[in-house]
């Protein structure tokens, strides 16, 4: 009898991994049927299956996914699973006046939902540059459809995501980059609902052992930059930088990132109070 686990992310490269071991039957062959689910939403999204029980494993934004178990998310980061940061655009619309960041003070940002990366990201910005962040204003958008349209009519005026995801739109001259913004933390966590992790603590372990495999050997995958250009729509030359700036990680997020992040989170008032380490890491 193969156990079904639900799994979410974004449909992002960064996921390519899960795929291939879904494929390749590598789960199956441990009697495990993992059922993946894309979010175009993102994080937000996410938080709010794992709350709901529609899905038992998400692959996640650090600093999403910490906001929401500090507000309650029944839920615990098992793992790291990209260590690196993420790298946010700031975009705008082709023809919009905007050309520096300073231009973007007190203007309307499109964010895909309350308590994403977008939103976040948008007052880790703010602060790096000194704004008051009283006075960000936000447009929910839903997904980077939404922002294109919202951005295109002048209804919000700058949207944060993924550089790399949001380059075949800087290629088409559909929105103009003004600058990056990478995280200050290593930015894909695993998290798991405490239900799942309390009843099935070694299916768990065995997916995680095997996305890990495969996470270890990824860049070393021949012409993996070619299947990844082609699954995502994006240049060759793009995705071998994207290759060079990307860590997966296979262990445990340490205490003292936690806190870190932690501290940051509550500086931005993103939190409003520390929790133990028990209660966020498994």
């Amino acid at each position: 009898m193969s156990k079904t686990i639900k799994i979410a992310g974004v449909p992002e490269h960064f996921n390519l991994p899960w795929h291939m071991c879904i494929e390749d039957g590598e789960f199956e062959a441990v009697g495990i049927d993992l059922q993946w689910t894309d979010v175009p939403e993102g994080t937000g999204k996410m938080c709010q299956m794992l709350r709901d029980g529609e899905t038992d494993i998400a692959v996640i934004l650090t600093e999403g996914i910490i906001k929401d178990i500090v507000a309650g998310n029944p839920s615990k980061i098992v793992q790291v699973y990209v260590q690196s940061p993420l790298v946010w655009g700031i975009h705008v619309a082709k023809n919009s006046s905007y050309n520096t960041l300073s231009d973007l003070e007190n203007k309307k940002v499109a964010i895909s939902r309350m308590g994403s990366g977008s939103h976040l990201m948008s007052i880790v910005n703010a602060q790096n540059q000194n704004w008051n962040t009283e006075n960000l204003q936000f447009e929910i958008v839903n997904t980077i459809d939404g922002a294109v349209e919202n951005l295109t009519s002048g209804k919000a005026d700058y949207f944060m995501w993924e550089r790399f995801m949001t380059q075949p739109l800087v290629d088409k001259g559909i929105f103009r980059r003004i600058a990056d913004c990478p995280t200050p933390w290593p930015c894909f966590v695993i998290a798991v609902r405490n239900e799942v992790l309390e009843q099935h603590p070694k299916i768990i372990e065995q997916i995680l052992d095997i996305i890990n495999t495969t996470t270890e050997e990824f860049k070393l995958i021949p012409s993996i930059d070619r299947t990844l250009a082609s699954n995502y729509n994006q240049k060759v030359e793009s995705i071998q930088e994207w290759l060079k700036l990307t860590r997966w990680s296979q262990k445990q997020m340490t205490n003292q990132t936690l806190d870190k992040i932690m501290e940051q989170l509550l500086k931005l008032q993103i939190i409003d109070k520390k929790l133990p380490k028990e209660s966020i890491l498994k």
